[in-house]
C-alpha cells in the first residue's frame, strides 16, 4: 500500500489559505465555544466517544454577520477523497464489520460526519464541509491536489449540494458576499425531494416497525392492548412530545415512573397533549374527542407503573423521541399516519377495516389525483371519506408549491400559506380512530385540521358546504370511498359533484362501478358532470391489502356529459413499481421503482391535463390510449370496454395456418392415415 502524504496535503492547502488571508484554525484550537461543544459531543468517527479533530476549520464571515463553519477533512492516499453509495449518497454507514470505515477512510465523508455534529448542536443552520486529497509528491510539494466541496443546510434539509467547480479562492473576504448568494441558489431538485422523502419514510418505517415489533413481544402488553388502543398509545405519544411553541420539549427524564394514581406518566402524557392540542387552536371539542379517546389507553396501570424503575410508558416513549420525533420535526412532509395503519396491518387486521373498507390510497396516487384535478394555490379541496387525510396532505403540498413560485413577498406568501392550511381544506371522517390520525397528520403538515370533521360524510359534508359557500367554494374533489357503499361508492361522488359549481373531482374507486354496477349514480353523475378520463390501475396497487380491481374517474364539475364528448381511456396497469407483500419489509422493499415510475405517473398526468407528455410509455399507437365516446347510461367508463380487438387476418396469420397444415399432413401421410398423391 502506498505511503500517505496526509501531513504534505494538509500543508499544502493551509498555505493556499494562508497565501488568501483566510483565517484557520488547526486540530485542537477552537473557534467558539458552541462548535467545540458540537465537536466533543458527537460520536467520534470511530462511532464511540472521544472528541471530534476536523484537520482544518474556518468560520466564514459576512459583513451582516452570516456565520458559516467550514469542516475540512484531508486524506492523502489514491481513491480517498469521497466514497458514494450506490444511489449516489455520501456514504455514512457501511456495510460489513466496520460501519464506520468510510467515515474514518474517506476526506469528504470524515467532513460530512463533523458537519452533521455541527447542525445537531443548532447553533448554525448551515456549514461547508471540504474534502482534500493528494497522493503524488514532486521535490516535497503535493503535485495532484483535489478538493471537493458541499453546501450542508437545514433549509434543504440536510441534503449536501455540491459546490460545482469549488476554489477556497471563493472563501475570499472580498468573495464572501458573491459566495454566500451563490450558496442561496442551491437548493433541492423535485427529484432530490423526491428521494429525500423517500429515504425519511423508510426511516419512519423501520422505526414504527421497531416499536410495534417490540409491543407485540412484550407479553405483558400484547394483550393489553387492541389494535385501536395501540394506535392511540403511538399518538398520544407523539403528540406530548412534538415541540410547541413555549412549551419545553417532553424529555425522557421528565417521566418519573411513579406509581401513584394522580401523577403518572400516563397522566403526564394526557396533559402534553391537551397543551399541545390547545396551542394547534383547536376547537374545544375536537381536544374533549382526542383526549376521550387516549385516556382509556394511558390510565390503564399495567403501562405507567414501574417495572424495574421503568414504566412502560417510558421506554416506548424513548424510541419514540430518538427515532420517530426527529423525522416528523424535519420540513419534509411525511406519510406518518399510513406507516403506522400498515404497520398495524402486518400483525393483525385493523378493527372494523373490512366493515368499513380501510384501504389507505398510496401517497403516489393521492398527488397524481391532486394533480389531474389541477389543483393549484386557490383551489378549495375536499374530502369526504378522509382516512388518515392522504388526499388533502398531497393537495396541501401541490398548493403550497404553487404558491411559492407566484408568490415573491414573504408576508404575502406566509399569509396566503396559512389561508391554504387553515381555510382551504376540508375533509370528513366517521370513524374515531382513522380521524385522531387524520388530524394529528394534518397538525403535522403545520395546523392544517381546522376543518376536519368527525361524522357521517353524507350529512357532515353537505351542511358545511351550504353554511360556507362564501368562504369555501369547493372545486377540487379527491376520494377513495368504502366500496361496500351504494353504488360501490359512487354515492359519495354524486352528492359531493352535486355541491360544486366548478372544478373537477377525481375517484379512486372499484373499477366495475363504471360498468353497470353504479346502480343510479353513474347515469345521475353525468347528467351533470362530464367524464374527462378513465384510468385503469395497476391490480396490486393496495398490495396484499385489497385485491379489488380499481380505477380512476376524472370529472369536470357542472358541464353535463354530451353523448359526442371523448373520454380518454388510459391502461394504467404497468405503472413502473414493482410490488410484493412481504409481513416485516419496508415499501423500501414491498414498493421498488423497476421501471421509470417516476416518469410513467407524470405522463399520465399530462395525458389528462391535456399536456404534451415527455414520454411515450402510453399512446394510442401502443393501445395503451384509447379516445372514444360512452354511453349516457354510465355503464362503459372502463378501459376493457373500449379496447378494441383487430380480427382481421394478416399475412402472418396465413403463413402459420398454412404452416400447421403441413406439419399435419406430414403426420397424417407418415402414420398412413391419408395417401400421399399430390
Amino acid at each position: 500500500m502506498a505511503k500517505s502524504i496526509e501531513e504534505k496535503v494538509e500543508e499544502h492547502f493551509k498555505a493556499l489559505l494562508d497565501d488568501y488571508e483566510i483565517r484557520h484554525f488547526g486540530k485542537t484550537e477552537e473557534i467558539n465555544s458552541s462548535i467545540t461543544k458540537a465537536l466533543r459531543e458527537a460520536d467520534s468517527k470511530s462511532g464511540g466517544s472521544g472528541v471530534n479533530y476536523p484537520d482544518i476549520q474556518l468560520l466564514l464571515q459576512n459583513k451582516t454577520r452570516r456565520d458559516i463553519p467550514v469542516m475540512i477533512e484531508a486524506k492523502g492516499t489514491k481513491g480517498k477523497l469521497e466514497k458514494l453509495t450506490p444511489s449516489g449518497d455520501i456514504e455514512l454507514v457501511s456495510g460489513g464489520k466496520n460501519p464506520n470505515r468510510a467515515v474514518q477512510q474517506f476526506a469528504v465523508n470524515g467532513a460530512l460526519h463533523y458537519g452533521l455534529a455541527i447542525l445537531d448542536e443548532g447553533t448554525y443552520s448551515e456549514v461547508i464541509i471540504v474534502g482534500i486529497n493528494g497522493t503524488t509528491l514532486e521535490e516535497g510539494c503535493v503535485k495532484d491536489p483535489e478538493v471537493k466541496a458541499y453546501y450542508v443546510s437545514q433549509k434543504n434539509d440536510r441534503v449536501p449540494k455540491e459546490l460545482a467547480g469549488f476554489d477556497f479562492v471563493q472563501m475570499k473576504q472580498s468573495n464572501i458576499d458573491t459566495f454566500f448568494a451563490e450558496l442561496d441558489k442551491l437548493s433541492l431538485t423535485e427529484a432530490e425531494k423526491e428521494k429525500l422523502k423517500r429515504d425519511k419514510e423508510e426511516l419512519l418505517e423501520q422505526s414504527i416497525k421497531k416499536i410495534h415489533q417490540r409491543i407485540y413481544d412484550d407479553v405483558s402488553i400484547k394483550t393489553l392492548l387492541g389494535t385501536n388502543e395501540k394506535l392511540y398509545l403511538f399518538c398520544g405519544l407523539i403528540m406530548a412530545g412534538l415541540t410547541t411553541e413555549g412549551v419545553k420539549p417532553l424529555g425522557v427524564d421528565d417521566f418519573y415512573s411513579n406509581d401513584d394514581h394522580d401523577d403518572n406518566d400516563g397522566n403526564t402524557v394526557l396533559r402534553r397533549t391537551r397543551a399541545f392540542l390547545h396551542k394547534k387552536n383547536c376547537s374545544a371539542d375536537k381536544v374533549d374527542m382526542v383526549l376521550n379517546y387516549l385516556k382509556p389507553v394511558f390510565e390503564k396501570r399495567d403501562l405507567w407503573k414501574p417495572v424495574n424503575g421503568e414504566s412502560v410508558i417510558k421506554s416506548i416513549y424513548r424510541q419514540v423521541k430518538e427515532d420517530i420525533l426527529p423525522l416528523l420535526e424535519s420540513n419534509i412532509h411525511l406519510d406518518f399516519t399510513g406507516k403506522i395503519l400498515n404497520s398495524l396491518n402486518d400483525w393483525v387486521a385493523i378493527e372494523n377495516d373490512k366493515l368499513n373498507d380501510v384501504v389507505l390510497t398510496p401517497r403516489f396516487v393521492t398527488t397524481l389525483m391532486a394533480r389531474i384535478t389541477r389543483t393549484d394555490m386557490n383551489s378549495f379541496v375536499w374530502d369526504t371519506c378522509m382516512g388518515s387525510s392522504g388526499f388533502l396532505v398531497s393537495a396541501m403540498e401541490i398548493m403550497i408549491e404553487d404558491a411559492k413560485k407566484r408568490i415573491k413577498d414573504t408576508q404575502a406568501l406566509n399569509s396566503k400559506i396559512e389561508n391554504i392550511k387553515h381555510n382551504q381544506l376540508l375533509g370528513c371522517e366517521i370513524l374515531g380512530n382513522i380521524y385522531i390520525l387524520a388530524v394529528l397528520n394534518m397538525i403535522l403538515m403545520g395546523d392544517g385540521s381546522s376543518q376536519i370533521i368527525c361524522g357521517d360524510s353524507h350529512i357532515e359534508g353537505p351542511k358545511f358546504i351550504k353554511s360556507h359557500k362564501d368562504t369555501f367554494p369547493a372545486n377540487v374533489f379527491l376520494l377513495n370511498p368504502s366500496f361496500s357503499a351504494p353504488g360501490k361508492g359512487l354515492i359519495f361522488v354524486d352528492e359531493a359533484l352535486s355541491r360544486m359549481q366548478t372544478g373537477y373531482g377525481a375517484v379512486l374507486i372499484q373499477e366495475n362501478a363504471g360498468s353497470g354496477q353504479g346502480d343510479v349514480y353513474a347515469k345521475r353523475i353525468l347528467e351533470k358532470n362530464t367524464l374527462i378520463a378513465s384510468i385503469h390501475m395497476p391490480g396490486d396497487l393496495f398490495n396484499g391489502k385489497s385485491s379489488v380491481q380499481t380505477a380512476i374517474y376524472l370529472f369536470q364539475v357542472n358541464r353535463p356529459h354530451e353523448a359526442d364528448d371523448v373520454v380518454t381511456f388510459i391502461d394504467f396497469s404497468e405503472d413502473g413499481y414493482t410490488r410484493q407483500n412481504r409481513k416485516k419489509s419496508t415499501q423500501k422493499v414491498n414498493l421498488r421503482n423497476t421501471d421509470h415510475a417516476l416518469e410513467r405517473y407524470d405522463e399520465v398526468a399530462a395525458i389528462c391535463l391535456g399536456k404534451k407528455p415527455k414520454t411515450s410509455y402510453y399512446t394510442e399507437a401502443n393501445g395503451r390510449v384509447i379516445r372514444d365516446t360512452i354511453s349516457l347510461n354510465g355503464n362503459d367508463w372502463t378501459f376493457g370496454q373500449h379496447k378494441r380487438i383487430d380480427t382481421t387476418p394478416t399475412e402472418a396469420d396465413f403463413k402459420k395456418t398454412v404452416a400447421d397444415y403441413l406439419v399435419w399432413r406430414v403426420d397424417a401421410i407418415l402414420k398412413g392415415e391419408v395417401s400421399a398423391d399430390v
